[in-house]
């Protein structure tokens, strides 16, 4: 798989990115180790050598289960891994830094993002300068190479640019949740920012495995996703069986033509996880599927049907609820 090069940086991310939030199981159901690793390994071996993850996916498991699956090939990866809101000041980044490294079992992450603003989750709010002055130190030390955001509003990269080099945004982004392309997508284009995009599948519904009458399981989190619930669900519905038609002209599935469309938008590249080795490679066929101006303009229009009728609110959950 081609690389693309990561905001101003030295890193090379592959525009296809094996996302892990399942590996760490907190918030998904019937997850195995086993399997997961599968996965990873599978992703790796069709050409998905960008892999990422978060300190509090399942409080680190993920982190160590990245390793199990990566740690012999680590030279041919690239990982991206997290610190969370609720470690923000200066001498907790490092320490969530080093605690990162030591499960990943390397001397060195090659994007360290910040996972959500300060002061998300009731979490402490701290100076972005206290911040950003930790990623710089360790950015000098070696022990991470690209500095990122992620559910960052553009106000809010801006000022953390005051202090130091953002490469990345990681914003949820799906054919189905397009909110970032009001201001993030200008600004980031603007400022050669990379987009990892999250969610961009809309959390497994863009595979059309969820059909009309499908329910979930209890404890999955996607109970709590807008694109879930009543009508929002019913415009998922009918959109998919509009794009049936044009994945199968391409003789793809159709997460493969909703990756697809996504890494052909303007600096972005998508986050894709999976619980099985098959979906792994299945997710890599996507960067092979070309698709003209015109078809990018028809799968546009029909994600908008669903899309329109969101509001601006960037976070896909209703936790409360």
């Amino acid at each position: 798989m081609e690389t693309r090069q990561l905001g101003t940086s030295d890193v090379k991310i592959t525009p296809i990115i094996m996302g892990t939030w399942q590996a760490g199981k907190s918030m998904w159901v019937g997850i195995e180790d086993a399997e997961t690793i599968k996965a990873i390994r599978a992703a790796f071996d069709v050409g998905i050598t960008t892999v990422d993850t978060a300190e509090v996916y399942g409080n680190g498991h993920s982190e160590q289960i990245v390793a199990q699956a990566l740690s012999d090939v680590r030279d041919r990866v690239t990982y991206a891994s997290k610190v969370f809101a609720n470690h923000l000041k200066y001498d907790q980044v490092i320490e969530a830094c080093e605690s990162s490294l030591q499960r990943l079992k390397t001397d060195y992450i090659d994007l360290y993002q910040i996972h959500w603003p300060s002061g998300a989750f009731k979490s402490e709010i701290v100076p972005i300068e206290e911040t950003m002055s930790a990623l710089n130190k360790l950015k000098e030390q070696g022990k991470i190479r690209a500095i990122g955001v992620s559910n960052f509003s553009p106000a809010q990269i801006a000022e953390a640019l005051q202090y130091g080099r953002i490469d990345s945004l990681q914003p949820p982004y799906s054919l189905f949740w397009r909110q970032v392309e009001t201001e993030a997508m200008p600004y980031c284009v603007q400022n050669n920012i990379s987009i990892l995009a999250y969610s961009s599948l809309a959390q497994g519904l863009l595979t059309g495995k969820f059909g009309p009458d499908r329910k979930l399981e209890e404890g999955d989190h996607r109970k709590n996703n807008k694109l879930f619930k009543g009508e929002n669900y019913q415009r998922v519905q009918q959109a998919l069986a509009q794009l049936r038609p044009i994945a199968e002209r391409h003789q793809c599935t159709l997460a493969q033509l909703s990756l697809a469309w996504l890494i052909a938008q303007p600096q972005t590249n998508a986050i894709a996880g999976a619980r099985h080795a098959e979906q792994a490679s299945q997710n890599a066929k996507a960067a092979e599927v070309k698709l003209s101006d015109d078809e990018l303009q028809e799968i546009d229009a029909i994600g908008r049907q669903v899309t329109d009728h969101l509001d601006n609110n960037p976070v896909m959950w209703d936790w409360d609820s």
